[in-house]
This record gives C-alpha cells, structure tokens and sequence, in this order.
C-alpha cells in the first residue's frame, strides 16, 4: 500500500533528509522517499498500518524539524478521466455554475469547465466508472443550461474541432429564425412609434424580442437559479411595461438580443481565430506498402512504417527522412518565417509543411505521441489552468448579481419613504440599475484574453501551458539561465589556433585532426568540423596506434608521426617544451614527435541574439539577470561579461543549480517572480523548482515538455523578450477590460441611483460594454497582422 504527501513549504535540504530518516522508523514503513525538489513524500506501508494514526505521526515530525511546513495527503489517481463537449453553451457565467456543481457531485474528483472550447473535463475518483457517474452530470448540467447538448469526446480531438461545433446546419437555422424573429420585433416596434395610442404594437414587439429571455428566466427560477442577466433584464422590462413606458422596455429588450448576438458572433468569432492558430492537424498520410501508394488515417499507421509526403503537404506523423531532400515550412511549430532545408537522416516532424521535393519519411512516433497531438493537447489544456484574475473575477461575479439586485431593491423602496421623490420614479431607478448590473463584460473577457494570447504565443513558437503562467511571465523580476545550449550555441567551434616559430596554422590543425579521427568528443568533432578534409584514407594506409589518457588527451602514432593533442598534463607526462596560453576557452595543444607544434583554442560560440534579448528583458522590467552552469568558473565569468549578464555561478552540478536557484528565489519579496531557462534536459529540477520553468529548443524534448510550463520550440532565446511582450500586452489588455468594465458600470450605477440616466443609456452599460471589452481582447490576436 502506497502513501503519498507534499511538503509545502519545504525550503531546506537538510531538514528534508531529517524528516525522511524520521518517517523511516515510522511503525508500518516499510520503504521512504523524500524528494526534495518536488516535495513529495512517498512512502510504503504494510497492510496492516493504521494510515489516519501514521498521517497524524507526519505532521507531528514536520511541524517539529519545520514548523512552517504544511503536510497534505495526495488522494490516488483517478482510475478515469472523460471530456465532454457541451454544444450550445454560450454563457461563461454559467459555465462557471455548471463546473462548481458537477465539483461537488459523487465520484468526481476534478471537474473544469472550458468556456473557450465549450469542452468540460471529468476525472473520476477510483470505484466509479462513466456509466455510473454521467446521468448525475447530464442532470446537473441541464438544470443549469437545459438547451447544452452533452456529447463523449475522445481523448485526441482537437480544439479546432469544438471551436467549430456549431457550424451545423441546426445551427444555422436556429440563427436564421432568431434574425427573422428580430425582424418582426423592430417591424412592430416602428408601428408601435406611428400609433402611439396603440400599446399592442409595443407588446407584440416585446414578445417577439424577449421571448427567448422571458422563458430562459422562467425556466430558471423554477430550477432556482435566480440570479443571471436574463432574470435582471426580464424584472428591468416588465417593470418598465407596468409603468407604461412601452418603447423603453421593448428597446432594452431588442437591444439587449441584439447585443448578445453580436457578443456571441465576437465570441465565436475569436474561438475560430484561436482554432486556426492551432490547427496543424493532416487528414490523412501517404503509406507506402509493397502494393504502393494508399491514404490512410495517421491515427492507424504504426511506428516503423514508410510514408511518402508529397511537395505541399503537411508532415503527419513524426519521423526520420529515408530519402530525398526540401525545403519545408516549421512556422505552424516553431514560429520561425524562413524554411529550413531539410535531407537524409534528419528528423521531420508532424505539423510541418513540405515545400518542393517528395520525402520518404520512416514513422518513429505514433500519432497520440506526435508533436502536433502534444502541442494541440498542451494549448487547449491551457485555458483550464486559470490565473489569478480569472479566479478573481468568478468569483467576484458570484457574489456581485445578488448583491446588486438587493441595492436595486432598495433603490426601488427606499426613496418614497423618506424624501419627495415618485415610488415610479424610484421603480424605474431600480429597473436601471438591474440593466446595467450584468457582469457578462468580466466574466467572458477576461478569460477570452488570456486564450487569445496563449494562441498568439503558440503562433511565435511559444506554448504556454496556462494562463496562470502567463501572468507569472508578465510579473517577473528575476531571469536564470543555464549557460550551454540557451545563451550559447551548444556546439564547439575553433575560434583561434596559435603555432610555434616557423609552424602554419593548417599543420597544426592537421594534426590534431589526425589525432581526433577516432575521436567522439565534442572537441574533437570541433576541430575535426575545422580541418574539412577527408583524412580516412590516409588513416587506413598505416598501422596506427591509439591512446587515450583520460583527463588530459589522445596519443596518436603511425608509420611516420607520434601526435599528441591534449592539455597541459598531457605535454607535461611527455615532458613537451610547451608555450602555455592562459585563456579562459578549452585549450588543446599540439605536439609531433616530441616537437611543439602549437595550441588550438575551442569555444562554445555565443548565439548572436543572446546580448541584444537581454538587454531587451531589462527594458522589459527584468531586475536580474543571472547564469547558472556547470562549466569553469574563468569561462562563464568571460561570457557573462561579453553578453551582459548580472551574476555568474560557474561550476555547479544539477542538483546544486536546483540549490542556488531556491536561494536566488529566497531574496525575492512575495510579489517577485523568478524564472529558470533552461534546456529541458539537465535543467529539470531548476524548471521545476523555479516560479516559472522555461524550457529551450523544447520540439524533440519529452523532458522539456513535462518540466517546463513554457516551452521556446526552437533554440531562438530571442523569443524569451517575445513571450514577455506577449504576456505583458496580454496582461495590459485584461487589465483595460476590468477597469474599463468597473469603471462605466460604476457610473453608471451611480446615475441610476439618482434618476440621472435611462434604460437606453442601461444597456449600453452592459451589452456595449461588454461587446467593447470582447473586440478590446482579439486585439492581442489582430495585432500580429500588423
């Protein structure tokens, strides 16, 4: 039996050693582990453990090595998770309903309810199955929206799929009639203008526009759901129709149908935007079989098969090009404009569009594992993962309507008793405040913002994995980088050979690669990349001899020569007459037959962007900028300098750059945030110790996708000052929303408390602003148009 805990607040490596050795001599343990840089405590019990007892034993040793530390019981995995997408919904106040339900239900443990996808994701606890639990959710569901449509999902469709679920013919019908219906409404209501002494006019025109709304409330308030927009905007109207203000009623009626239209068409419209951003997904792959060519579904060809792409068409499955050789498109994963070429033994990855020649492609991934199903997946999840100002403003919302409707109320009652002012007078008051209460402005833009700036994001080559992250990035203070592979190339090149008195530069070089031709090291590959010259034949010609002496370099002799290339232990086991560089670089030198020829220097090349992204991220509001990496302290500290950085720690192994990068993150004050960019690889603890874990070069790299919450899809670190842009526009925009929102309703509100405004002005304060705020949020995806 296996018991799982997490330590929150576990800030020390020691204490953690102390509390695993203690749980350890815990009666019923059979095995324990602490793992530091996630917290989590695993431990193995005997059948017979009292497991609340033991739990209790916990926490008694933790609150007495680290007072501060919080213990919590990780409830096991669920046995199912199920998707459901909910056609028809298109109310995120009561998406927000419809999951805090279906949370308390039996047998879920986890529900969450994505307005943008209309997609509702279950995980059931162990012991329940669908069957048992899907008629209480497809209950719960439909007291709260009985016209949703609740269809089964399977796991791999894709957000494009949803985002187009309403384009059905149904659809289409249900919008004609509804513009047929407002037709006729606006018909009545200009009769209703020219025969003023004819109120019937006005209430046909009332029940053609409210109906939906007038029986949306009904149904509503028998389910006991009272308090939404169509219950404020049928008490609004029917009040304004028992003060005989009839065109005031029909007109905030009318126009508030219209506006919702208009809101949903916005809504819709910027689901399809986001989709097509995301959709990389190919119909069908070209299998080769010894009876030729045939179309199949990618899902159905299995790892190991040949398929052939043709010139202008998309990659479907991942895999290793066999033959041939393109230029092929890798902007839908990487964001990157300019084609690559692609040839023989390089790997080709689905979502990619090959441009001019035929490749023969050998499948290494199936479709499920694919990089489009991960990045698909990883972008539609990401909307699930709520920021802080998103959680912020549901629940604001929850709390607001029964609020206001009680202050309408009031505003109703309260003025006839106690100055001159008209009980209709004060009714209508009421009324106005009712309008212009509805919260629809926050609750569908502030999410809708965040959605369109991950889908931008994963148009440059960004995945996201929530919005939570994202505003993480927008507050950063502090940027740690590893050093290899993301402030520099990753790859050694020569950059200087010195040579002794009446020795070449190519001497030198010739011999070294001639020692460094059995070489596998990343240096020898350097200077062997250098000498470009075809060496094996010479090579094959002599009886050689090969020695490696580790840590210091290679012996190389053959029929003529005796080369050593190596550092100086190696001239000095030799006993070499040497000329010693001092650099800070990877020095090999170079000796034959006991001659020194000369030295070569080899250095991990800075990326060109490097220096000018940070000196962005400081104009970015980024306070510190800090190196963390493995290599030599001299070498790291010149780099640091060439490109800028704040703060160099050299010499750290990965689990000590885990250590420093939590007592870097100490010095922060709360609202300070520290990310870690890092290759994926290595780096994993770091990208998960670390406020936000940023992960480079990230396509081929399970790793990097599991640690990380932000991925860079290629080694560009540019893109770093481009997701900070992103998330900071993305922020701002959210931000202008709210206030934006807060700010009209407020005053509005106000007016209406003093009888300074009308009902007409009433719905502009609510389906004008909230239409504003929606358009005000796809600028983050019309922007990059420009």
């Amino acid at each position: 039996m296996e018991k799982t805990y997490v330590l929150e607040g576990l800030n020390c490596a020691h204490c953690a050693a102390k509390i695993e050795q203690k749980a350890k001599d815990l009666p019923g343990v059979q095995t324990c582990a602490l793992n530091f840089i996630n917290k989590k405590l695993v431990m193995e019990l005997d059948s017979l453990t009292d497991e609340t007892l033991l739990t209790q034993k916990l926490r008694h040793i933790v609150h007495t090595l680290e007072p501060d530390v919080t213990v919590t019981e990780v409830k096991p995995l669920s046995l199912t998770e199920k998707t459901y997408l909910l056609e028809g919904l298109d109310c995120a106040h009561c998406a927000a309903k419809i999951e805090e339900k279906i949370k308390t239900l039996e047998g879920i443990d986890s529900c969450q309810v994505n307005f943008m996808t209309k997609k509702m994701h279950l995980a059931l606890g162990q012991g329940y199955d669908t069957d048992q639990i899907l008629p209480a959710v497809q209950e719960a569901v439909l007291s709260l929206e009985p016209d949703v449509v609740i269809r089964d999902l399977s796991p791999e469709t894709p957000v494009s799929t949803a985002a187009r679920s309403g384009d059905t013919k149904e659809d289409s019908h249900k919008k004609r009639n509804f513009i047929l219906r407002l037709v006729a409404a606006a018909f009545f209501f200009g009769l209703g203008y020219l025969f003023p002494n004819y109120p019937l006019f006005f209430l046909l025109s009332y029940l053609l526009a409210g109906c939906r709304v007038l029986l949306k409330a009904g149904k509503n308030i028998l389910r006991g759901q009272v308090f939404d927009e169509n219950f404020l905007m049928s008490i609004a109207t029917i009040g304004a129709i028992f003060l005989r203000s009839y065109p005031e009623a029909v007109g905030v009626m009318l126009f508030f149908e219209i506006g919702e239209y208009l809101q949903d068409l916005a809504v819709e419209n910027s689901r399809r935007s986001i989709s097509d951003l995301l959709t990389s997904k190919n119909l069908y792959a070209n299998l080769v079989t010894e009876q030729g060519m045939e179309k199949r579904d990618p899902k159905t060809v299995p790892i190991g098969s040949m398929i052939a792409v043709k010139p202008g068409e998309k990659v479907p499955l991942d895999g290793i090009i066999t033959e041939g050789s393109s230029f092929v498109d890798t902007s839908s994963l990487t964001g990157e404009s300019v084609p690559r070429k692609y040839q023989v033994n390089d790997e080709i990855l689905s979502g990619m569009i090959n441009m001019d020649s035929l490749l023969m492609v050998k499948v290494t991934k199936s479709f499920e594992d694919s990089a489009t199903s991960k990045i698909l997946e990883m972008i539609e999840n990401a909307s699930l993962k709520k920021s802080q100002t998103e959680k912020l403003i549901t629940k604001f919302a929850k709390y607001y309507t029964p609020v206001v409707v009680l202050l309408a109320v009031l505003i109703s009652v309260f003025p006839p008793l106690f100055t001159s002012a008209s009980f209709a007078e004060s009714v209508r008051s009421g009324l106005v405040f009712l309008v212009i209460s509805c919260p629809c402005a926050l609750v569908v833009s502030v999410p809708l913002g965040y959605f369109a700036g991950i889908g931008l994001s994963s148009k440059k080559g960004i995945l996201i994995k929530g919005s939570q992250y994202m505003e993480t990035l927008s507050n950063l203070s502090t940027m740690v980088l590893d050093k290899t592979g993301t402030l520099t190339e990753g790859s050694f090149e020569v950059t200087h050979i010195f040579t002794a008195s009446g020795i070449t530069e190519e001497q030198v070089l010739e011999a070294a690669a001639k020692a460094e031709s059995f070489s596998n090291h990343p240096i020898g590959a350097s200077i062997l990349r250098k000498y470009n010259k075809d060496i094996k034949t010479l090579l094959l010609e002599n009886d050689i001899a090969y020695n490696e002496f580790s840590g210091e370099g290679i012996q190389y002799q053959d029929s003529r020569d005796c080369i050593l290339a190596g550092n100086q232990k190696l001239m000095e086991r030799f006993h070499i007459p040497y000329e010693k560089q001092t650099v800070a670089e990877s020095l090999v030198y170079v000796a034959v037959n006991g001659a020194f020829l000369g030295s070569i220097i080899i250095a991990d090349t800075i990326k060109k962007d490097t220096p000018s992204t940070l000196q962005k991220l400081k104009q970015q509001g980024i306070t510190r900028t800090i190196m963390l990496t493995g290599d030599r302290k001299e070498l790291a500290e010149k780099i640091g300098q060439q490109i800028g950085i704040d703060k160099v720690y050299a010499d750290l192994l990965p689990h000590e750059k885990a250590n420093q990068l939590q007592k870097i993150m100490s010095e922060n004050t709360d609202k300070e945030k520290t990310a870690f960019v890092g290759d994926g690889i290595n780096d994993a603890p770091s990208l998960v110790t670390a406020d936000l874990g940023i992960a480079m070069g990230g396509i081929g790299s399970d790793i990097a996708v599991e640690s990380a919450d932000i991925v860079l899809m290629t080694d560009e670190i540019s893109k770093l000052s481009t997701a900070v842009s992103i998330a900071k526009k993305t922020k701002r925009i959210v931000y202008e929303n709210i206030i934006f929102a807060l700010s009209i309703k407020a005053v509005f509100l106000l007016l209406g408390a003093f009888h300074m405004t009308s009902l007409w002005f009433a719905v502009f304060a609510d389906v004008g602003v909230a239409l504003i705020a929606i358009l005000n949020s796809l600028r983050i995806l019309i922007e990059k148009e420009s």
